[in-house]
């Protein structure tokens, strides 16, 4: 979400006439995009920000813009007094503070009139930033914004705000700017992505959206991301199986293992639950892969609870477990009515014992890619070798002299490993290098 926010404020900034450039102690206006899921994301930006300091002692006329999670959806009072230094603060997917700023010398307007959102190019086509333009493969569509969902461990609802649905119409004039501009595929995102349409009477599903989405012209690939497993219907997998340019890789997150803890997060849903729904996407969907979320270490969470995510981590043989440590965020029904009791030393443990069992299973499934034909969409040249992806969402390098920018090949995979894997032509030599 904060790549496709980013994307957008570029985007407007370039519309009133500026460049980007990479080098902060050449830049006139400096935006640094926050994330506070985890507190170690907001020690990041509070520290960066420290670091522009001096830049802006020494040049007055720098404007810096702080936006994101970190200014949240209630304002920037405190960050004010803490931060005089920064000139505007924008809420989440909000460049309308910042371009009223520069454009109409409106000291720190937190609330962006119509001009500055005009200007901010939020809705309906999107020009991407000219470093960009032409080169970018894969891009982020927000479709939802903010969470009504709101468990315990999560700061998401507090800072974004309520859920909201953009317009279908805006989604699609969206998609169609993109790939006019070269994106082959687009990631369709939301907290909660399956809950999209709920807040808007008569409006569609996110499988009717996709299913709309599917029709735009130039792009191969959809993807979306993340489910909530109370909200992913039949409906939504008998789409994805359905239509051919939606790719079969789900991110659906369990969170814990155990009930219990799963209660204490108010997920709203059993280990029963979660198994019963990981058995239907896969027989519903053949061939797909699977992505979750764990966060271990919990409040309360016992060893005996820690084991019951390890059984269904092992049994289920997920493609993907995106890892964390639980740390208390201020705000959060879990910082303000539990104890953080777990001691650190013992998050890791139980954060390497999952690490080390997901490696594993990996190693095991990618290893049936071997000797396979896959088609991967590349997306960009890393060093001498060009990275992509396959439908599954499978890391994929390929040694080549081409232009492979934005082009969809079958390639034969000839090395796997846990993290990605190695490739070759149809019609070259296999070359592996490790």
């Amino acid at each position: 979400m904060n790549v496709a926010d980013s994307q957008r404020v570029s985007s407007s900034l370039e519309h009133l006439g500026y460049a980007f450039t990479p080098a902060a102690e050449d830049a006139d206006v400096i935006v640094l995009n926050t994330c506070v899921v985890r507190q170690s994301a907001e020690d990041k930006a509070i520290g960066r920000l420290t670091s522009l300091r001096p830049l802006k002692e020494r040049n007055p006329g720098l404007v810096i813009n702080l936006m994101g999670c970190l200014v949240g959806v209630r304002g920037a009072k405190e960050l004010r007094e803490r931060l005089p230094f920064v000139d505007v603060f924008s809420p989440p997917s909000d460049p309308g503070p910042l371009i009223s700023f520069l454009s109409q010398g409106e000291s720190q307007a937190f609330e962006s009139d119509a001009t500055a959102r005009r200007y901010a190019l939020m809705d309906g086509d999107l020009l991407l930033p000219a470093h960009e333009r032409g080169r970018l493969v894969s891009a982020h569509v927000p479709v939802v914004y903010g969470c009504s969902h709101a468990c315990t461990f999560c700061i998401i609802p507090y800072q974004r705000g309520i859920e909201r649905s953009r317009p279908v119409g805006d989604i699609v004039a969206e998609i169609r700017s993109l790939a006019e501009q070269g994106v082959k595929e687009i990631t369709l995102l939301g907290q909660i992505v399956d809950r999209y349409g709920r807040d808007v009477p008569d409006g569609p599903s996110l499988a009717g959206l996709l299913r709309i989405v599917h029709d735009v012209e130039g792009i191969q690939r959809i993807r979306f991301l993340t489910s909530h497993p109370n909200y992913f219907s039949e409906d939504l997998m008998e789409t994805v199986a359905e239509l051919p340019r939606i790719m079969s890789h789900i991110e659906v997150p369990i969170q814990a293992g155990d009930d219990q803890v799963l209660i204490n997060m108010k997920r709203g849903y059993t280990r029963k639950d979660y198994r019963a729904l990981i058995d239907t996407i896969r027989m519903k969907i053949p061939d797909c892969s699977i992505a979750t979320d764990i966060i271990v270490g919990f409040p309360g969470e016992t060893e005996e609870q820690f084991m019951q995510t390890y059984k269904v981590l092992a049994d289920l043989k997920l493609d993907v477990a995106h890892l964390a440590r639980y740390s208390p965020r201020e705000g959060t029904v879990s910082a303000r009515r539990m104890v953080d009791d777990v001691p650190a030393p013992e998050k890791m443990r139980r954060f390497r014992v999952l690490e080390d069992l997901q490696e594993q299973v990996v190693s095991e499934i990618n290893q049936r890619y071997l000797g396979r034909i896959e088609e991967v969409l590349f997306e960009e040249k890393v060093k001498d070798r060009w990275k992509g992806r396959t439908k599954t969402n499978k890391l994929v390098f390929l040694e080549s002299e081409d232009d492979l920018r934005g082009q969809t090949l079958p390639v034969t995979i000839i090395w796997t490993g846990p993290w990605s894997m190695q490739a070759a032509r149809l019609n070259q030599p296999a070359l592996i290098s490790l």
